[in-house]
């Protein structure tokens, strides 16, 4: 069977999945299935990062198959979004993963107004946290005005969309000083890359690096890797300098080599020990968006190295971790948040929506929800 059949089977079962859930879970916003079912993350916190990725997933659904239940479950989980801007100090820089994905895919796919505006309430509250002296976006809230996670990489797509929604460049600058900060201080030079970096928020003087989601400082946690590797490719796509496509690409032959010794499986932290192995699926799903994304931009004779390690990445997690019962909910299991969590190797939103991605990327049948 080639890429092409094979992807083609697995977008069948995840429309047919995705369509079971989406009915059954009706305005939910899900996040981690307890007992096979997902509870309603937007009652337990509506500001909670992970947010947006079910609304994601279902415009990537929308735009492949035209079904109304992925529209109508997409608009309802946005709109219950608004309650998080009502509440406002629950919100940091994932403001981007909470509304670049829920309302600017809206407003990409039907032009609705309401949700260009939510896209842009958003997009200024992400700039608000711009530092003029560090040139970087504070992450986090509380007393961490210096603190820096590479998980922002993610988020400032927000910035380069709302640039180009109104044509005013001062989102994009702010976007590029913060990729320009995290390349040169998070991203080390063998592609391995720090999870937080500490500035001094008075002149950006670098203080240290906390080990944060990974096994230490100075460690490598893989999902950090993944969203280096896809944010950088996707600053390439906004921008085409050249600087985001070659980091990109070093953080990339880094996780290559890396998951290529374990078999395509993506451990939790590559320079943990030995033991326990654990497994974080997201990293690998998070991974393989932005190895398809950097084989999209690179001459032809170095295609095949990218596509080739996201189709080797994807197969594996299909095969060993996914759960097609229609009656349980979650699809991709043996997800892990971070490596000392005392949730290990479960099934989390953001696995499945990355996973999703991949596959219809492979079949031409995504759109750049980022």
């Amino acid at each position: 069977m080639d890429t092409t059949e094979w992807a083609t089977s697995i977008f069948k079962k995840l429309d047919q999945k995705l369509d079971v859930e989406a009915t059954r879970l009706e305005d939910k916003i899900p996040y981690i299935p307890e007992n096979g079912h997902y509870i309603d993350m937007g009652k337990q916190d509506i500001t909670w990062w992970t947010n947006g990725f079910w609304s994601g997933m279902m415009w990537l659904m929308y735009h492949a198959t035209g079904k109304e239940i992925y529209r109508k479950t997409a608009e309802a989980n946005e709109s219950r979004l608004d309650a998080a801007f009502n509440q406002y100090t629950g919100l940091h820089h994932d403001v981007g993963f909470m509304w670049r994905l829920s309302a600017v895919a809206d407003y990409q796919l039907t032009g609705n107004e309401r949700s260009k505006a939510r896209g842009m309430h958003a997009a200024d509250l992400l700039a608000g946290r711009y530092n003029p002296r560090g040139k970087y976006l504070r992450s986090w809230n509380r007393d961490r005005a210096g603190w820096v996670i590479v998980d922002s990489m993610l988020n400032i797509p927000l910035l380069y969309w709302a640039r180009d929604t109104i044509n005013d460049p001062r989102f994009g600058y702010i976007a590029e000083d913060h990729a320009d900060t995290v390349m040169n201080n998070i991203v080390r030079p063998d592609g391995s890359v720090n999870h937080i970096a500490i500035f001094d928020p008075t002149n950006g003087e670098l203080l240290e690096t906390p080990g944060g989601q990974g096994y230490e400082s100075g460690s490598s946690w893989s999902r950090g890797q993944a969203w280096a590797l896809y944010g950088f490719a996707l600053s390439y796509a906004h921008t085409q300098k050249q600087k985001y496509l070659d980091t990109a690409k070093r953080v990339a032959n880094y996780f290559i080599a890396n998951v290529a010794q374990n078999n395509y499986d993506t451990l939790v932290d590559f320079r943990a020990p030995e033991k326990p192995i654990l497994i974080d699926s997201s990293a690998g799903a998070c991974a393989a968006c932005g190895l398809l994304e950097i084989a999209k931009q690179v001459p032809e004779f170095e295609k095949s190295l990218y596509l080739n390690a996201a189709v080797e990445i994807l197969k594996n997690i299909e095969a060993k971790y996914t759960n097609w019962d229609l009656g349980v909910d979650g699809i991709i299991g043996h997800g892990t948040p971070a490596y000392h969590d005392a949730k290990l190797e479960v099934p989390l939103i953001y696995s499945d929506f990355y996973f999703t991605e991949a596959i219809l990327r492979l079949l031409k049948k995504d759109f750049l929800i980022w």
